[in-house]
């Protein structure tokens, strides 16, 4: 698919059947769904767990303070947030910013599925313990899978998976020894990238 087909596609499936979609409970409670954005062919998709209150309000991932250190990832990455995708499992905001539940997540993971093979990325980052689970089909805690390889085996080839801390998490505990296991899972996931173009 060309980078204009991909916007289609991607716009097609947010507005016919995301901002409507009532599969299950936190449809009540939106203000608006939360899809994703960024470059429909990027090189690099970043995935998290589920909007929060701002991005609930703005329709957009990765706007609040999360959001903020995000883009500054992003930027020391050497890129543009406009030149990645950033999206969620759940496109709507779970009660009180609670991780998502089983039934929530399964009935999400056909739009996240269906947005990494329209987009193809070269490189998935997983931002956080439920995403990487999700993404991974694994039942590993964050701290034990972080900083390795893994694969999304959705597609064909698979796509390499780099799973590091969320940046919430970071805000948290914004020790040297996280910002640096950050900094050197975005910096593998930079090599890889580039072994993969060359």
């Amino acid at each position: 698919m060309t980078r204009q087909q991909k916007a289609q596609a991607l716009l097609q499936m947010d507005q016919q059947e995301v901002q409507g979609c009532e599969s299950c409970v936190l449809c009540q409670q939106r203000t608006q769904t939360v899809f994703g954005e960024g470059d429909p062919d990027a090189q690099i998709m970043f995935i998290g767990e589920g909007p929060g209150q701002h991005e609930d309000e703005q329709g957009r991932p990765f706007v609040g303070r999360s959001g903020e250190l995000l883009d500054k990832q992003i930027k020391a990455m050497g890129f543009e947030r406009e030149q990645v995708y950033i999206a969620n499992v759940v496109k709507c905001r779970p009660p009180d910013n609670r991780t998502p539940l089983a039934g929530e997540v399964d009935a999400c993971w056909v739009y996240l599925r269906r947005q990494i093979q329209i987009i193809r990325p070269q490189v998935i980052i997983t931002l956080g313990g439920p995403a990487a689970k999700l993404v991974l089909g694994t039942k590993e805690g964050i701290t034990r899978i972080r900083g390795t390889w893994h694969a999304y085996e959705g597609v064909d080839p698979p796509v390499p998976v780099m799973p590091t801390f969320h940046p919430a998490y970071l805000l948290r505990k914004y020790t040297k020894e996280n910002r640096a296991n950050v900094w050197s899972d975005l910096k593998a996931a930079l090599t890889k990238l580039q072994t993969h173009t060359r």
